[in-house]
C-alpha cells in the first residue's frame, strides 16, 4: 500500500494519507505521547440530501425529511446487539451525529486502539435493518423531535433559517418531522446507504498516539469493494435572491426572549481554501464589529440589551452561508438597531486596521491551540475535507487573508436587505 505524507513544519504537525482503490480517504494524525485516541468515520451525507440522482440511475430519487439521521441511529443496532455495548465492553467512549452536510461515527479511547478502531469500520459497513426495528425507531426519534421543539434555542436557530430560506433543505430540521419520518421504511434507507455510505463518500481520520503504518493497513484491509462510483448528482431547490422573511417570532415557555439574527450570504464561494478564506474574513468581521473586544458589544451589555449568552458565528456550505449572531435581550429588536446602526458607521468610516491585525493574530492563535486537542482536530478536519480542503490549510489561509479582502467581504456580506431576526418569547 502506498501511504503519503504532509509535513507542516510550522505548527509541527504530519500528516499520513492513504487513498484506497475505491476512492475512500483515511488520515492519521499522530500526537505522541497523547493519551486519549480519536476515531472518525464520517460519510459526506446529511439532512440536506433529500433528492439525489444515484450512479449508474437516470431518476430523481427524492426521501422523507430525517432520514439521514434516522439512519445513523439505525446503524447502531447489529443483528447480535448493540454496538454501544460492545464499544463499552472493550472501554471505548462512541458516539455520532448528523449535521445538514455530514454524518460521522466516531470514538475515543485510552486502550485497546485496534479492537474499537476494527469495531468502528466493521459496523459503519455493515447495516442491519429490518421493517420491525424501523418501526420501533420511530418511536423513539419521534420523541427526540418533540423534545426539540420546544428547545426555544433550537427553534430561535431553524425560524431564522426559515426566514433566510424558502426552498432550502437546510431550513428543514435535521430529524424531520412526525410526519416526515412515518414515511421512513427499510427500502428507502437501504437506497440512501448504498448510495452515499459507498467508500468513495467517505472519509476515515485517526488522531493520536497511534501507529500510522499498522492504522492504515487496518482500513485497507477493511473495505470489502474497490469499486470507484461515480460521484452523486445532489439536487437542490433554488432559493430567490434577498430574504424569505425579515422577521419571525414565537411564543414558548422562557423567561427572557432568545433571539438570533444574521445575514444570508448571495452566491458563496465554497470550494477549497478560496472557502475557508471566506469563512476566516467573515468571522474575523463578526469579531470585530461585535465581539468581546468591540465597543458595540459592551455597549450593549452595560445597557442591559445583552448578556454573557450573545454569540456569534458563520456558517458555510455548498449551497448556502450565513452568519448569525444572539442570545436572551428583553429587547431584541432595539438590538438590531443598535448593530444597524454600527455597521452603517463603519461603511461610512471604514474598517479599522489595527483592530484587524489583532483580532486575526489573536484568532489565529486559538486554531494553534485548538490542535492539542484531538477531538478539536477531529471536528474541524472532516467538515474541511467535505468542503474540499484540509484543515491545516486554515493556517496559511489566515496568512492570505489582507485587510484589503476583509474590506470586500464586509461590503458583500452585511447588507439589511439580508438581514433576518427571529424571537423567541415567552408565552
Amino acid at each position: 500500500m502506498e501511504i503519503k505524507t504532509i509535513e507542516y513544519s510550522k505548527i509541527n504537525e504530519k500528516l499520513y494519507i492513504y487513498e484506497h482503490e475505491s476512492g475512500l480517504k483515511a488520515f492519521v494524525i499522530p500526537k505522541k505521547g497523547y493519551s486519549k485516541k480519536y476515531a472518525s468515520f464520517g460519510a459526506h451525507y446529511g439532512s440536506i440530501n433529500n433528492k439525489f440522482i444515484a450512479p449508474y440511475e437516470k431518476d430523481v430519487t427524492a426521501v422523507p425529511d430525517g432520514i439521514a439521521h434516522f439512519l445513523e441511529h439505525k446503524l447502531f443496532e447489529q443483528k447480535d446487539g448493540s454496538v454501544m455495548d460492545k464499544f463499552s465492553v472493550i472501554g471505548a467512549n462512541p458516539n455520532a451525529y448528523t449535521s445538514f452536510t455530514q454524518t460521522v461515527y466516531l470514538f475515543s479511547c485510552t486502550d485497546k486502539f485496534s479492537e474499537n478502531f476494527n469495531l468502528l469500520l466493521d459496523y459503519v459497513q455493515n447495516p442491519y435493518i429490518t421493517e420491525e426495528s424501523v418501526e420501533k425507531e420511530k418511536g423513539i426519534i419521534g420523541q427526540e423531535i418533540r423534545m426539540y421543539e420546544d428547545d426555544p434555542n433550537w427553534r430561535a436557530f431553524f425560524n431564522l433559517l426559515r426566514a433566510f430560506y424558502k426552498n432550502n433543505p437546510v431550513s428543514i430540521d435535521i430529524a424531520g418531522t412526525v410526519e416526515s419520518i412515518s414515511k421512513i421504511n427499510r427500502d428507502n434507507l437501504l437506497k440512501c446507504y448504498n448510495t452515499f455510505y459507498h467508500p468513495s463518500n467517505m472519509v476515515i481520520l485517526v488522531v493520536g498516539d497511534v501507529d500510522p503504518e499498522s492504522t492504515l493497513k487496518m482500513v485497507e484491509s477493511s473495505i470489502k469493494t474497490t469499486e470507484h462510483k461515480p460521484q452523486i448528482q445532489r439536487i437542490f431547490p433554488q432559493d430567490e435572491s434577498g430574504i424569505n422573511k425579515s422577521y419571525v417570532e414565537q411564543n414558548l415557555s422562557v423567561s427572557i426572549p432568545i433571539f438570533q439574527m444574521g445575514f444570508k450570504d448571495e452566491n458563496p464561494n465554497t470550494n477549497g481554501v478560496e472557502g475557508l478564506k471566506q469563512e476566516i474574513a467573515t468571522k474575523l468581521l463578526l469579531d470585530m464589529i461585535m465581539g468581546r473586544s468591540s465597543s458595540l458589544y459592551n455597549e450593549l451589555y452595560e445597557s442591559g440589551l445583552i448578556n454573557s449568552s450573545f454569540d456569534s458565528d458563520y456558517t458555510i456550505e455548498e449551497n448556502y452561508a450565513f452568519s448569525m449572531f444572539g442570545g436572551e435581550s428583553s429587547e431584541p429588536l432595539k438590538v438590531r438597531d443598535k448593530i444597524m446602526e454600527e455597521i452603517n458607521a463603519i461603511k461610512a468610516n471604514g474598517l479599522d486596521e489595527k483592530s484587524f491585525t489583532r483580532i486575526k493574530n489573536a484568532t489565529k492563535g486559538r486554531f494553534i491551540k485548538q490542535l492539542n486537542s484531538v477531538e478539536r482536530i477531529s471536528h474541524l478536519f472532516i467538515p474541511a475535507y467535505f468542503r474540499g480542503a484540509l484543515m491545516f490549510d486554515y493556517f496559511d489561509v489566515y496568512d492570505k487573508i489582507t485587510f484589503e479582502y476583509v474590506n470586500e467581504v464586509f461590503s458583500k456580506h452585511f447588507r439589511e436587505e439580508n438581514l433576518a431576526l427571529s424571537v423567541v418569547k415567552p408565552v
